[in-house]
């Protein structure tokens, strides 16, 4: 796992090489094989690698900018938009301040923000973020697929497998935008690689990610998962998702197991059930952290499970969100776009844009 924390901001192009020449060198670490990073321009349309655009004009056009709202300044709400039911209800706010631990005064301020990016591909090493560069992680026995025949799982791999990357995408810290200092809960201010899970052992191996995450066996039997039917029909009318039922996705599927393994439904369910695990997976590890409520305007907490009112997401490839983000679970009929946003007979990589809700103590 790589990351950078708190430092001096850099140029876009500059990052950006040092963000391959880092991921050049943890694979080379992993294997000791040489780096052969390869990139193709952005609509080629490489059917083993495909480049996503996102470090060129698509950084502006094909964000979801309503997406940000609504802003929320001393409990005044700016903007239309939904927040999340169990955000901050404040108004003012005293944090310590530096190392001096003197408590200041401030203002809550409430925002969604563009944190992190999540990719799903099936091959591995590949990174349409990264401009289509392929890492030699992984092997050819490795290889995702997509299955939609409705497949029964006998031995939880029967189904659709993809390696899935996860990169920090501070968004309105690289733009410069908006975003108080003190607000920037987890320290990243650019582009960086958190995760890849072809390094992963627990992401292709079901069993291994049950020993991992023993909880699931809590909820392995009937009751627990008829009781998902609440979150659908809740998402189905315009609702939240249910914070209570952890191991629910919605629409989506199950949670639980923790691993780059689904059962057989369409694309769009597929790379959202996905990306909603490898979020509950970091929260499980204690890597990503609770940014709303009151008690959290200060600083972020571990949170062992996924606070799913607190994401959205929206899907950057293969075809871009830019009007409305989708809670976790929610049917891709109600996506932006609908579910025609998955074009048949293409790779099928996909890749989200996660957007998180961060209550914050802006110090006066």
């Amino acid at each position: 796992m790589m990351c950078n924390k708190k430092g001096g901001q850099a140029r876009m192009g500059k990052k950006t090489r040092n963000i391959l020449a880092v991921a050049g060198l943890l694979a080379l670490s992993m294997q000791g094989a040489p780096v052969v990073a390869q990139s193709v321009p952005a609509g080629t349309g490489d059917p083993l690698c495909e480049n996503s655009g996102l470090l060129g004009p698509k950084l502006f056009t094909d964000i979801c900018w309503a997406c940000l709202f609504p802003i929320k300044v001393a409990g005044a709400q700016l903007t239309p938009g939904s927040a999340p039911r169990d955000s901050a209800t404040q108004i003012l706010c005293a944090c310590p301040k530096g190392s001096s631990g003197i408590y200041t005064p401030g203002v809550v301020t409430s925002m969604w923000e563009p944190a992190r990016i999540i990719e799903h591909v099936k091959t591995p090493g590949c990174s349409p973020t990264l401009g289509g560069v392929r890492l030699p992680l992984g092997n050819k026995r490795s290889y995702g697929r997509l299955v939609t025949d409705q497949t029964v799982l006998s031995n939880g791999t029967d189904g659709s497998f993809f390696h899935t990357h996860y990169y920090s995408f501070p968004l309105l810290q690289i733009l410069d935008l908006y975003m108080p200092t003190n607000c920037n809960n987890d320290g990243y201010l650019d582009l960086d690689i958190m995760s890849f899970s072809e390094i992963d052992p627990t992401w292709n191996n079901p069993t291994l990610a049950f020993f991992q995450n023993p909880e699931a066996a809590a909820v392995a039997n009937p009751i627990a998962q008829a009781a998902c039917a609440a979150e659908t029909t809740t998402l189905a009318a315009g609702g939240q998702p249910i914070q209570t039922l952890w191991w629910c996705n919605g629409s989506w599927g199950g949670m639980y197991p923790l691993s780059g393994y689904t059962f057989s439904q369409d694309a769009n369910r597929t790379s959202g059930l996905l990306a909603s695990k490898l979020l509950a997976q970091q929260h499980r590890r204690g890597l990503a952290r609770l940014t709303m409520g009151n008690s959290n305007l200060c600083s972020a907490s571990i949170f062992p499970t996924i606070p799913k009112g607190q994401y959205k997401m929206t899907q950057f490839m293969p075809k871009a969100q830019t009007q409305e983000a989708m809670w976790i679970g929610e049917h891709p009929y109600q996506w932006d776009g609908g579910p025609g946003r998955h074009v048949p007979g293409t790779h099928n990589d996909t890749m989200y844009m996660v957007w998180r809700w961060t209550d914050c103590c802006n110090n006066l």
